[in-house]
């Protein structure tokens, strides 16, 4: 594994990282897909002997047993000085006042909750997980600060978001001599480019690493386009980010064409494509077999030729970008899956 810069810091981090929301207790918001702890360990520890350090889970994930499941694995399998965990908060964590968002109250609960139940006293990497717009951004990014200054959290990062909301949270920070987010995780994809209008460049011209999350468009582009798998059943987000347009099955069609003349998988053409664009530091993979993490490791290894990227690229289509969906939108999408009504 050759290690890379995340953004312009000096943290060194595999540019696999391991999608960890796929690892959660059934039953504490993914009943479907999500694998127990028993299934989790074993992916885990192999994504280690693999040569990845880097994993990213969520407060929400699982109403927190993924963090739990992950911070177990990872004192078992790893060293601490050597891994890099991310973890994330906003979303709904319990009923009521206070349950949710980015106020200097909730991040300084969550943080504690979250190093808990992860079982170390910092967190390396620590990211919004979305924008709050009833809190005060000032308020948010100034308790953001604060936790690093006070050694819970090491590097800040956002994710989704609009480019101007990114803009001017690297302004406020910059002018109050906050501690600056890092890193933008966003949703990017042979399927869902829109980033490349905006936020990329943006990212590009910071020196923001992006950490590219559903780099295989929820499995569409690991698959043929007419299959389907347990999760793409029961994963009502997804409605709000694809549809079945003619062209996401020419560019499907496009990856395994290009999967079956090099004899690799679609996963590892689809992740290649990724590497093209530098200001990608890592795909968040989500991993339920060992060759998941095969096929994201192998892909490092792939490089796409000009034409077989052109052949990608061709067949896109702008569509709906979600982030024109309202922030009220997207919570209560989440918080009707893992079963909290927002306060």
């Amino acid at each position: 594994m050759r290690y890379i810069k995340l953004g312009n810091t000096g943290l060194d981090v595999s540019p696999i990282a391991l999608g960890c929301m796929t690892y959660g207790e059934p039953g504490r918001g993914h009943p479907v897909w999500s694998l127990n702890e028993e299934a989790s360990r074993p992916l885990i520890k192999h994504a280690i002997e693999s040569g990845i350090n880097f994993f990213d889970t969520a407060n929400m994930y699982s109403q927190g047993s993924s963090e739990e499941i992950v911070g177990r694995a990872l004192r078992d399998f790893a060293r601490r000085d050597e891994i890099v965990i991310a973890t994330k908060v906003r979303h709904p964590m319990h009923a009521g006042p206070n349950g949710a968002g980015l106020s200097r109250k909730a991040i300084f609960a969550e943080i504690d909750h979250s190093l808990r139940r992860l079982g170390t006293d910092y967190v390396d990497l620590y990211q919004i997980h979305r924008m709050d717009g009833r809190t005060p951004i000032e308020e948010t990014l100034e308790a953001l600060h604060d936790v690093v200054k006070a050694g819970k959290v090491r590097y800040l990062g956002a994710s989704s978001m609009f480019a101007w909301e990114f803009s001017k949270v690297l302004h406020l920070q910059r002018t109050h001599g906050w501690a600056r987010f890092v890193s933008m995780q966003d949703h990017y994809n042979l399927l869902a480019r829109e980033e490349e209008r905006e936020m990329l460049p943006l990212c590009a011209d910071e020196g923001v690493g992006t950490i590219v999350w559903s780099p295989l468009a929820r499995g569409r582009l690991a698959r043929a386009a007419e299959a389907a798998t347990d999760r793409s059943g029961s994963d009502p987000f997804a409605d709000l980010l694809y549809t079945q347009e003619a062209s996401d099955r020419a560019i499907i069609d496009a990856v395994s064409t290009i999967a079956g003349n090099r004899g690799v998988s679609q996963a590892q053409v689809a992740l290649a494509w990724l590497r093209r664009n530098p200001v990608v530091a890592a795909p968040l993979v989500g991993a339920t077999k060992r060759s998941h993490i095969d096929d994201a490791v192998a892909s490092l290894d792939l490089e796409l030729s000009t034409e077989e990227a052109t052949s990608l690229e061709a067949p896109y289509t702008p569509r709906h970008d979600f982030q024109g969906v309202s922030d009220d939108a997207v919570l209560a999408r989440l918080s009707a899956q893992i079963g909290i009504k927002p306060a």
